[in-house]
């Protein structure tokens, strides 16, 4: 029996991301619908029928994202794997199970022969021979109405695009383990809603403002902090499914065809004896002693290495209230100055809140990008303009995934990398901590995976 299901919380959400690069790949622009633009038409029941539906927006969300995915997944299907994509024989099923009535429901059950009851906070695909309603979609649609209060109205279709992606493992072949299985999903879920982005599905819509809202909901997807790659039913850390998603969109159905393999790195991990006692945080005394020998180390290896050159460590200044007079103005919480080689960061607005709400990793994440920008300048690059910020923020993805290869003198925990993540959406768009480039959150979590996953070199500086 193969059944797949989202973690059952009490709140959760799907998400995806715009993928800018500092170079070699285009800008995308979220395409063409607006607030201005009249609702597309509703998909009827004849197009598709879910079982148990109401005439509720949350079921009309989701019926309107399935017949799109049936379209897509008809095209798409037979270009990337050669054989015809066969429609879901068991159908959809629509259950409220506060307020189920079963004689809705042929038997009684929903998808595999499942009671009602099972589908409470989820939503699942399954496929197992022999059973009732096998090769369907089950969804809770009261769960589905919350996570759309919570992170937007699209949530409803991206949870229906990651169980239609399962569909799609049944018939081309499943990876070998559940986190590849359900990030592999996310892939082919991130594709289908680049499609929808396009302005090309007939009844979904998908607009730029809402991309954010959606990234932000995914962190209540990932699994719990230290839990193991190998887990029978393990999803994937925050970062893991976020880069899957973002993968299918810039690169479409192919890339999630190839690329899941036993070779795929994922940052999720178990916890140490000592990161149990400390939840994976340093003391923050301690953090600052890492920051102060990771980013040094990484660097002067890097200018070695690579750019064959000396490297200047840049002194690093923390401050409570005003910045340094070398900044652009007074209120500002990250701080590069060239004269001097100064990175500054204001304590008390922006390094310790960080650490408090998000963990020690999304400070060193705050420091690591002005750093970058002093990588910049000892390049003879720019520091001040959109492709300073662009390439610092790759470089910090860079620095990232040196800490977690273990390459910077330093030990990484687990739900370190989800932190980047947490500090980019949080403080990202706040002119005082990056200088408003117009980048969005999705950008520029797009841009530190690129430097984490895909090294220096998609980070602008040449070698």
């Amino acid at each position: 029996m193969h059944r797949t299901a989202w973690p059952r919380r009490a709140s959760a959400a799907a998400a995806l991301a715009v993928v800018l690069c500092v170079s070699g790949c285009a800008s995308i622009v979220i395409g063409r619908p607006s607030s201005l633009e009249p609702a597309p038409p509703a998909a009827s029941k004849g197009e598709v029928n879910v079982v148990g539906a109401v005439d509720e927006p949350v079921d009309e969300l989701a019926r309107n994202a399935l017949a799109d995915l049936q379209d897509f997944w008809a095209d798409t299907f037979p270009a990337v794997f050669g054989t015809p994509f066969e429609p879901l024989a068991g159908g959809y099923f629509s259950v409220d199970p506060g307020n189920a009535d079963p004689r809705q429901y042929p038997g009684g059950v929903v998808g595999c022969g499942s009671d009602l009851q099972s589908t409470e906070n989820n939503a699942f695909y399954c496929a197992s021979p022999n059973t009732r309603n096998s090769d369907s979609i089950t969804y809770d649609r009261a769960f589905l109405a919350e996570l759309a209060g919570n992170f937007g109205r699209f949530i409803p279709a991206l949870v229906m695009a990651h169980e239609f992606g399962h569909a799609v493992q049944a018939r081309a072949g499943m990876p070998r383990t559940s986190i590849a299985t359900e990030t592999q999903a996310d892939c082919f879920a991130g594709t289908w809603t680049r499609w929808v982005a396009d302005g090309k599905a007939t009844h979904s819509r998908l607009r730029g403002p809402e991309l954010d809202e959606l990234l932000r909901g995914y962190l209540q997807l990932r699994d719990p902090v230290g839990t193991s790659t190998a887990a029978q039913s393990a999803h994937g850390s925050y970062f893991d499914r976020v880069s899957a998603f973002q993968e299918g969109f810039d690169s479409g159905a192919e890339a999630c065809r190839d690329h899941f393999g036993p070779e795929r790195v994922f940052t999720q991990g178990e916890f140490s004896d000592q990161d149990l006692q400390t939840q994976g945080d340093a003391p923050y005394a301690e953090l600052w002693k890492i920051i102060e020998k990771s980013l040094p180390t990484v660097w002067n290896q890097a200018f070695t290495d690579l750019f064959k050159k000396d490297f200047t460590d840049p002194k690093i200044q923390r401050y409570p209230g005003d910045a340094p007079d070398c900044a652009d103005a007074p209120d500002r919480e990250l701080v590069f100055c060239s004269a001097g080689e100064l990175v500054g960061i204001d304590e008390t607005e922006l390094a310790m809140p960080a650490y408090d709400d998000i963990g020690d990793f999304a400070v060193a994440t705050a420091v690591a990008i002005p750093y970058s920008l002093s990588v910049r300048d000892q390049l003879g690059l720019s520091t001040d303009d959109e492709d300073a910020v662009r390439s610092a923020v790759c470089l910090t993805g860079w620095y990232g995934a040196k800490v977690f290869k273990g390459e910077a003198g330093a030990q990484i925990s687990p739900g370190d990398v989800d932190e980047s993540v947490q500090f980019l959406l949080t403080y990202g768009n706040d002119p005082r901590v990056l200088p408003d480039v117009n980048l969005s959150g999705f950008q520029l979590v797009d841009l530190y995976r690129n430097g984490f996953l895909s090294g220096i070199d998609q980070c602008g500086v040449d070698r």
